[in-house]
């Protein structure tokens, strides 16, 4: 089969689950007699008629895409400090986790040269990194507010936080996995250091260290919505949590569709520059 068979056939796919999918949720939205009891609290939450199945209260296709389309329209309004448009919430989202990622690549590249290339940093620092890895970025959240006071910045810190292992572990990884032969010749030669860094074991370690910050960002770009949720004031996690206090189901679910399509971007985007990087290797 050609590749451009291939490709239709896979788009022809995709189209009949979307289809699928749009249909099996219109049907589950329908209303339906009322005929069960409910939780008296979750009534007063969500309306006594959805809640006892006289109207369903989740949105349909149909009501989801009018929201799409009104956020569309005029995605970068802002009305107010809880009614700002949905590119403003995303690109603030952004912002934050481009700052936050930029600085733990800067500190997480370097070092994992050092990692990699020295088995006593190795050795020094593997406790460290084995202790601190596992912990979730969140828990840093309370700590990072009490400290910095700031909660733009303490979002920032966690995204740092969350970006840097992975990105951290793949570069020690793809250095210290540099074939041997070549830094052989390298030392034969009597390459200089810094020459020997960016000269051999970087273009031999660069597709690891690209998917390093492949993860990295995805990470980043999930715990941004979580982070937001905690700190408040503008971003898409904030806007999230914002529409569940305002029962908007259809507004949450328009969010949770930017946000998909915004971290397919990112990964998609690292994804191009890692075949880049090996195509040049």
């Amino acid at each position: 089969m050609s590749d451009t068979a291939l490709r239709w056939k896979s788009v022809l796919v995709s189209v009949a689950v979307l289809l699928v999918f749009l249909g099996v949720w219109h049907v589950a939205t329908l209303p339906a007699p009322a005929t069960r009891q409910v939780d008296p609290q979750y009534a007063a939450l969500v309306g006594a008629a959805a809640a006892t199945g006289n109207e369903s209260a989740m949105p349909t296709p149909a009501d989801v895409g009018r929201q799409l389309w009104a956020h569309l329209s005029d995605p970068f309004y802002d009305r107010g400090a809880n009614d700002k448009g949905i590119g403003t919430q995303l690109l603030s989202s952004i912002g934050r986790v481009m700052l936050g990622y930029g600085m733990a690549v800067l500190v997480a590249i370097p070092l994992g040269f050092l990692i990699g290339m020295s088995p006593v940093a190795y050795r020094a620092l593997d406790p460290f990194i084995q202790v601190l890895k596992p912990i979730s970025p969140l828990a840093w959240m309370p700590l990072a507010l009490f400290i910095i006071k700031d909660s733009d910045a303490s979002a920032v810190f966690v995204i740092f936080i969350c970006a840097l292992w992975p990105v951290l572990v793949n570069t020690a990884f793809g250095v210290a996995g540099v074939r041997r032969d070549w830094l052989n010749v390298a030392r034969t030669l009597e390459l200089r250091p810094l020459r020997l860094a960016f000269g051999v074991v970087l273009p031999a370690a660069a597709p690891t260290i690209m998917t390093g910050m492949r993860i990295s960002v995805g990470i980043a770009w999930l715990v941004i919505v979580a982070a937001e949720m905690l700190v408040g004031g503008t971003g898409i996690g904030y806007f999230v949590w914002n529409e569940w206090n305002n029962l908007s189901v259809a507004n949450i679910l328009c969010a949770i569709l930017f946000i998909g399509l915004v971290g397919m971007a990112l990964d998609l985007a690292l994804a191009r520059l890692g075949r880049l990087v090996s195509y040049k290797e």
